[in-house]
């Protein structure tokens, strides 16, 4: 916008042999713009004052970026814009507090009176272009604020989750569930509300239904407090101890804890791995505390669950693995995905809670109503590298304890393990180690725990839902030892041995190896896998052995995939299962499906299909699967739909982002430019997508901070976006509102003169979308808005002249509008809509 010249640079070089000369003292203390340009050239002053110049600038000896201003003779500096910011030592939202005191015009010298920003001084030194601000904090060493500060007044606003989870088949009752969950924010405090529906499938086709969270939350400093109706679970931990047993039931009460606690649904995965071992194809369903909030479609074989779906934290969930319509193996598995938590000014990680068991609209006949209840929790930051857990809690008048260490035995080698007991239940364990090693990862698990499979059911061949026939009630265990090894850039392995004992006995092997190569001119994954299982219903309780050999080949068009197998099993009636499959998935992109895929396999039964689908919108996000077995014929499928509905400022929208455990902003683009497509960057990360019309923007609660928009895409149009950036600070569920412009525009190139057409340098062309200074031979260059185009001239305070452009009167090239000599006269003050501007 501004040219830059190598006047400045002259500038510099001729004061620093002036300087040379110049007694010691000049050199200390500082100086009136007027005295350090005294020993100019006449020729040389004029390209000083009022005139764009190039500096860099310093906040308390600290690089704040390079920027372009505009020095007048009484000692005033007035920021144009910064042009450079790769120096920033400050950030992002720093620079921009300053920029916004600097562009307002500052004295040069001390600052007298009120000082914004603790700022005690400001001086320009011409020797090396240098723009210093001093401020009360040049010598503290600046320590970062332990906690947020919250908005003055508070915040207000509504975001509401829904879910909805399905799943269920031919001759297969439907199941599944539908979660609302919201969060709210009124003054400083905060409101949530969780409600479940649910439907077990099976013969108990009953709705059950219950409100587990409706309460209000204070944020402090360092600590929370929580009054109403809540699950009394140990929440506010950074490692939650582990206990079995009767799942503990809504209660009415009070719970206080560490700020911290508040869990953060996080896209990580878990640090250790859910395994499956399918023999068929199937599905598998993911339980939390006996409600179901995942479903995924499996090939067979060993496979990693997708946990990156799946809350934050550290908990318990049981994973089903259906094929065929029946429920094959359960298991009770572990998510853990931690926050960070390495303090040592802050050991102790605490929770609170006291009150009386109640249900709310609730018809789960185990629930308990009526006894009191209590608890209490804590982590011991005993070594940055060794957290300790302890809790105990009464639940239906028995006690639970738990207990666990997390404990990073070098930077390669983490351990987790969990001993927890509970009156009248027993002893559980549960222990994870990793090792992390340059050519790959070696996991050891072990845990023991109770099982309870009576609320599950079989489908029998002829449709029939009965009871599970291996129905288990019991102590379990599991050990196993995997092994991830890269043996180079395109080849690796993997294995994994297993012993169950329980609801699943005998020893499981898995070996496997991939392979990366070009087949057609495309590349190719291949992968190879020898296994050997306990038996299982699906494998007539024999042991299932076998060898699978799959192929996935990128042919086509970008994001398109086939794949293919071929392989042998043990059969249902316990023979031989020769199978093959072969598969097709393709990547949309600008479309309402985001990927499709679709599988046709072939075995010993007959034929078997499945597809796969993932979509989503600017209202709704989801994905959803079908399968037509190859032993019975009969199909089964599941869904999973997530939508947010947010309300704040006044206004509403339906959103497939959202968080709610954060904040958000309601974004109006209105843009005369077509198809135009924004990005907003949060400056405390994260970003989004923003269209012509009504979008959201999902914002981190808590921060003062701000949202940069800008053009996605690296060719930008011609165009200008007001406001390039807008700032934020809410509380938790906080919503508000803001209204972004795209405005088309047009480079103008012109000289300012005035009446009797001497150059005019130094003053200020201002119009809707930027500003220019004209250069002392009152040449300007800047940016207008297409459709007003109008320009006014202002030097200080002072409004001289306005002119209306008439585009179609001056030569235009490459979209630069070439308008001439404008002559800046009394006359041009008129009203600006019927005055015409004169051009020389």
């Amino acid at each position: 916008m501004f040219p830059m010249t190598p006047i400045a640079a002259a500038l510099a070089l001729l004061f620093c042999a002036s300087a040379l000369a110049a007694p010691d003292s000049a050199a200390t203390t500082p100086r009136s713009l007027l005295a350090q340009a005294k020993g100019l050239p006449a020729d040389f002053e004029e390209h000083f004052f009022d005139v764009p110049l190039a500096v860099r600038v310093e906040l308390d000896q600290q690089p704040l970026g390079e920027a372009m201003v505009v020095l007048s003779r009484d000692d005033r500096i007035s920021l144009l814009e910064f042009t450079d910011t790769s120096e920033n030592r400050y950030g992002a939202l720093e620079r921009e507090k300053w920029a916004g005191y600097l562009k307002q015009g500052v004295p040069l010298g001390n600052c007298a009176g009120s000082c914004p920003n603790q700022m005690l001084a400001v001086h320009y030194n011409l020797e090396n272009s240098l723009v210093s601000i001093l401020s009360e904090n040049a010598e503290r060493d600046l320590e970062a604020k332990r906690f947020h500060d919250q908005p003055l007044g508070g915040s207000t606003g509504l975001m509401v989750r829904n879910q909805l989870n399905l799943n269920g088949g031919q001759d297969q009752d439907l199941g599944g569930r539908f979660g609302l969950e919201a969060s709210a924010s009124l003054g400083n405090w905060s409101q949530a509300l969780n409600l479940q529906v649910a439907r077990l499938g099976g013969p108990d086709d009953k709705f059950y239904h219950a409100v587990q969270e409706l309460y209000t939350q204070r944020e402090l400093q360092g600590s929370f407090l929580r009054l109403g109706y809540f699950t009394p679970s140990s929440e506010g931990l950074t490692r939650q101890p582990r206990t079995f047993g009767s799942s503990p039931d809504t209660a009415v009460g009070l719970m206080y804890g560490s700020s911290d606690s508040l869990a953060i649904n996080s896209p990580k995965p878990s640090v250790y791995p859910i395994y499956v071992t399918a023999n068929r194809q199937g599905s598998v369903e993911i339980y939390r505390d006996g409600l179901l909030i995942n479903t995924q479609s499996v090939p067979a074989g060993l496979q990693t669950l997708d946990t990156r779906p799946l809350p934050g934290g550290i908990y318990e969930v049981e994973v089903r693995l259906i094929e065929d319509g029946q429920i094959t193996s359960t298991s009770l598995e572990l998510v853990y995905k931690p926050n960070n938590w390495r303090n040592l000014d802050e050991r102790w990680r605490y929770n609170l809670f006291a009150g009386q068991e109640s249900k709310l609209l609730s018809n789960w006949d185990q629930q308990e109503s009526g006894s009191a209840t209590a608890g209490a929790s804590v982590n011991y930051l005993m070594h940055p590298r060794v957290i300790l857990g302890l809790s105990t809690r009464q639940i239906r008048d028995k006690l639970q304890y738990g207990s666990s260490v997390d404990w990073t035995l070098a930077d390669r080698l983490s351990l987790y393990a969990n001993v927890y007991q509970t009156q009248d239940h027993g002893t559980g364990l549960d222990v994870q180690s990793l090792y992390n090693y340059d050519s790959g990862s070696l996991v050891i698990s072990h845990n023991r725990s109770w099982l309870d499979t009576t609320s599950l059911y079989d489908t029998l061949p002829d449709g029939t839902r009965v009871k599970q026939r291996n129905v288990f009630v019991g102590e379990t265990s599991n050990s196993s030892l995997a092994l991830n090894h890269r043996l180079n850039s395109k080849s690796s392995i993997n294995a994994r041995v297993s012993h169950s004992e329980g609801n699943t006995e005998g020893v499981g092997v898995d070996l496997g190896w991939n392979q990366r190569t070009v087949l057609f001119g495309s590349d190719a994954n291949w992968r190879l896998s020898l296994f050997d299982r306990p038996g299982s219903y699906s494998s007539g309780d024999e042991r299932n052995r076998g060898v699978d050999l799959s192929i996935n080949l990128a042919l086509g068009g970008p994001g398109q995939q086939i794949t293919g197998s071929i392989g042998s099993r043990t059969a249902i009636e316990g023979g031989r299962d020769n199978n093959a499959s072969l598969g097709w998935r393709k990547d949309l992109k600008d479309h309402v499906l985001q990927s499709v895929s679709v599988t046709a396999l072939s075995d010993t039964y007959g034929l078997g299909m499945s597809g796969f689908g993932s979509f989503g919108t600017d209202a709704i996000t989801g994905d959803g699967f079908i399968q037509r077995s190859s032993y019975n014929g009969n199909f089964t499928g599941g869904l999973n739909v997530d939508s947010t509905l947010a309300i704040g400022a006044q206004k509403m929208m339906l959103t497939s982002q959202g968080d709610l455990r954060g904040a958000g902003l309601i974004v109006d683009v209105e843009s005369d430019v077509d198809d135009v497509v924004l990005r907003a960057d949060d400056f405390s990360g994260g970003s989004a997508l923003l269209k012509p019309g009504r979008n959201f923007i999902p914002i981190t609660a808590y921060q003062n901070s701000s949202v940069g928009f800008d053009f996605e895409g690296n060719h930008a149009p011609a165009a200008a976006i007001n406001p390039p950036r807008t700032r934020y600070h809410l509380n938790k569920g906080g919503i508000e509102y803001r209204k972004v412009t795209v405005m088309k525009t047009l480079t103008v190139l012109g000289r300012l003169v005035d009446g009797q057409g001497q150059p005019l340098k130094g003053h200020h062309v201002i119009n809707h979308v930027s500003r220019g200074v004209t250069e002392v031979d009152g040449f300007f260059s800047m940016e207008m808005h297409a459709g007003t185009p109008t320009l006014e001239v202002r030097q200080g305070n002072q409004l001289l002249c306005q002119f209306r452009l008439d585009a179609d009167r001056h030569r235009s090239e490459n979209n630069v509008l070439m308008i001439g000599d404008l002559r800046c006269t009394p006359d041009t003050l008129a009203d600006v809509t019927s005055t015409d501007q004169k051009a020389g």
